[in-house]
């Protein structure tokens, strides 16, 4: 069989307890002090001990399965996670124990549905991310349309735990651990009867409000310190590719604590707080990351209104493997090489 068909045969079942427990409390020992995770409880959870529930996070960072287990241990949670994700070999082994359920993302998943559904009618707690994939540019993306629909379909209690400071100690840009401060905030979001009385649309409407956060914008208020180790800009052209100045694109260069723009010299210090200082008064430098992330986005926007709008790019094309697991950290195998064209008339 391949690994698609292996995968596929699977029946999920609540994470086996010994092995749960060992690993969480582990993770637990290596992670929450050294990263300074912080938890509030603002519901008791042992009112939720018995009988199934959803647990909605906002998705951050890579580690945020840790933020997320870890204060609801001793209780075991089914992780919902990327179908591409259980190709990879530092991760399979793990997800295959620990009874994660795969799931194509942004499209319809009929494996998907009916494993929730296994847990939910065995009294299991299953745990959604529904933006998708984690944050991009360091505040949340819209939950994945049909959220209000599942919730509603099952009425069950939903939970709702809010990360704050997980995007700045693992940023998308950058592989480096930054030690701050991560909060977490678990409260009750939807009871059966809340479920009941809305609209699938008034809940995925409710998820969205719920949800939203923006890390950079959370630090201007805290003023917490995360340790870059001198490398607070490293790989951040990666995010912020345009220069606000020149409006020169890919120009940017993030090195060290600095990002700047090899065309016309604008650019800032990134300092412990993430603020964008910049080198003097002739700079133009957005107020924060997330903002200029945000100005690119709106660049993009208003670039595609052109009927005449082309991008062309000379690309690998990646696949899952069949029978063998992906080594070395790689996403997928490289199949070939061609030219990806995005117009008005589609993508080929």
């Amino acid at each position: 069989k391949t690994l698609q068909e292996k995968l596929a045969a699977r029946t999920i079942r609540k994470p086996p307890a010994i092995i749960y427990l060992i690993l969480g409390y582990l993770w637990k020992a290596l992670y929450m002090k050294r990263l300074n995770v912080n938890v509030e409880y603002r519901i008791n959870l042992r009112d939720f001990r018995k009988g199934p529930c959803f647990v909605i996070c906002n998705h951050q960072s890579r580690l945020d399965y840790i933020y997320t287990g870890i204060p609801f241990l001793p209780q075991r949670l089914n992780y919902v996670a990327g179908y591409n994700e259980f190709f990879r070999s530092h991760l399979a082994f793990v997800f295959r124990l620990l009874q994660i359920i795969p799931k194509r993302n942004f499209t319809p998943d009929i494996y998907t549905a009916r494993a929730i559904k296994g847990i939910i009618e065995r009294g299991g707690k299953v745990i959604v991310f529904p933006e998708g994939m984690s944050s991009i540019g360091g505040s949340n993306q819209p939950c994945a349309l049909g959220s209000g629909n599942l919730l509603k379909h099952y009425k069950v209690p939903v939970l709702i735990v809010r990360l704050k400071g997980g995007y700045l100690t693992n940023t998308k840009y950058c592989l480096d651990e930054r030690p701050g401060r991560v909060e977490v905030v678990i409260d009750s979001l939807f009871s059966p009867e809340d479920l009941e009385r809305m609209t699938a649309e008034e809940i995925q409407l409710k998820l969205d409000e719920e949800i939203r956060h923006d890390d950079y914008e959370w630090n201007r208020r805290m003023r917490i310190s995360y340790d870059g180790k001198g490398r607070m800009a490293h790989n951040m052209h990666h995010l912020l590719y345009w220069c606000p100045r020149c409006g020169t694109e890919f120009s940017m260069k993030g090195e060290g604590n600095t990002i700047r723009c090899s065309h016309c010299g604008n650019g800032a210090v990134v300092n412990e707080y993430y603020d964008l200082v910049p080198f003097d008064e002739t700079c133009v430098i957005p107020e924060t990351p997330r903002v200029w992330f945000d100005m690119e986005r709106k660049n993009v926007y208003r670039a595609i209104l052109d009927p005449d709008f082309l991008l062309r790019e000379k690309v690998k094309l990646g696949v899952l493997p069949k029978y063998k697991y992906l080594k070395d950290q790689k996403t997928s195998e490289i199949a070939g090489e061609g030219e990806l064209v995005l117009a008005r008339d589609g993508l080929r």
